[in-house]
């Protein structure tokens, strides 16, 4: 009955039975692979609910169902090993001819794998665009954006498609790999006249607050990155450097934050600043200004000219 239906089927459409029988299998063989990736898929999802390792698997599945479809579908209709290398061999030149972009791309997409400069979760920068790595593909990866016109590096929304091949031709920098923190700081400029030393405590007081937690963290981390990297560091405590600008007293404030707590760490810390800098009446912050300058009432006597000194 079968090979009743497989001749009608070869008759009406003009073909050849095993024609017939090739394209019967080759269907047969997708729709198992993929029904046996979907079943993959629903057993990850029962058994965890986190979101990367769902990711992971179906990514995976996808690369393993098209491997194997590939494979088997050659030797279903390339009979024979002798048959199927020249397959392979014909195939390959025509796409080294007519699709180096996209051999470029798959080759990218191969070194991602492999070396896994970065992941998906992982926050990047390439090139020109830095961002949230949403997605990686064969032939492309994609990016949550972030900084551009949004300060802080918060997301502007935007989701940017990079070749996969750019890994190759572009610098690439990892907010998450390695070290895992990076380093923030915030200046905070004041007068001459005002008590810089009591700032500079007041200005420590509120870096420990906000950052002292992570240096143990951090510590760790450096120990674990340097196994792979050249990375050490002898202080990651919060500090307070101090040096002189135009206007005033430059007190900058360094310490170490989340990639994606920068903004958050950034606003509470000027929040304390503010509300602590309020109640105090010798410290003030300096901006660009114009003033006279009697240099007779405001400076020091070793300063005043000779006429001054002796009248």
């Amino acid at each position: 009955m079968i090979t009743n239906l497989i001749d009608t089927i070869a008759n009406s459409i003009g073909v050849s039975y095993e024609t017939v029988v090739k394209l019967i299998t080759s269907i047969v063989i997708v729709v198992l692979l993929w029904l046996l990736r979907l079943l993959v898929i629903r057993v990850v999802r029962a058994r965890t609910e986190d979101v990367r390792v769902r990711y992971s698997w179906r990514k995976s599945s996808t690369y393993v169902a098209v491997i194997l479809a590939f494979i088997i579908l050659g030797r279903v209709w390339f009979a024979g090993f002798g048959a199927l290398t020249t397959y392979f061999g014909l195939l390959s030149a025509g796409i080294a001819i007519a699709l180096r972009d996209p051999l470029v791309n798959l080759a990218g997409w191969v070194f991602l794998v492999w070396r896994r400069p970065f992941e998906v979760g992982d926050r990047i920068q390439i090139g020109e665009h830095r961002g949230d790595v949403i997605d990686l593909r064969i032939f492309q990866f994609t990016l949550m954006e972030i900084g551009n016109w949004v300060d802080a590096d918060q997301s502007t929304g935007r989701v940017i498609h990079i070749p996969n091949g750019k890994v190759f031709t572009e610098m690439q920098a990892n907010y998450s790999k390695g070290f895992r923190y990076i380093w923030n700081e915030v200046p905070v400029l004041i007068t001459f006249e005002s008590n810089w030393t009591k700032a500079k405590d007041i200005l420590e007081q509120i870096g420990s607050l906000h950052a002292a937690h992570l240096s143990d963290a951090a510590a760790r981390r450096v120990q674990e990155a340097s196994k792979k990297f050249m990375i050490f560091y002898s202080k990651l405590t919060p500090t307070v450097y101090t040096s002189v600008k135009d206007c005033g007293v430059m007190l900058t404030i360094r310490y170490l934050c989340d990639p994606r707590d920068r903004r958050g760490t950034e606003q509470g810390i000027w929040e304390d600043i503010l509300t602590e800098f309020g109640t105090t009446d010798d410290i003030d912050f300096a901006y660009p200004t114009v003033r006279r300058y009697d240099n007779r009432r405001e400076g020091k006597p070793g300063t005043w000219p000779d006429s001054d000194r002796n009248p």
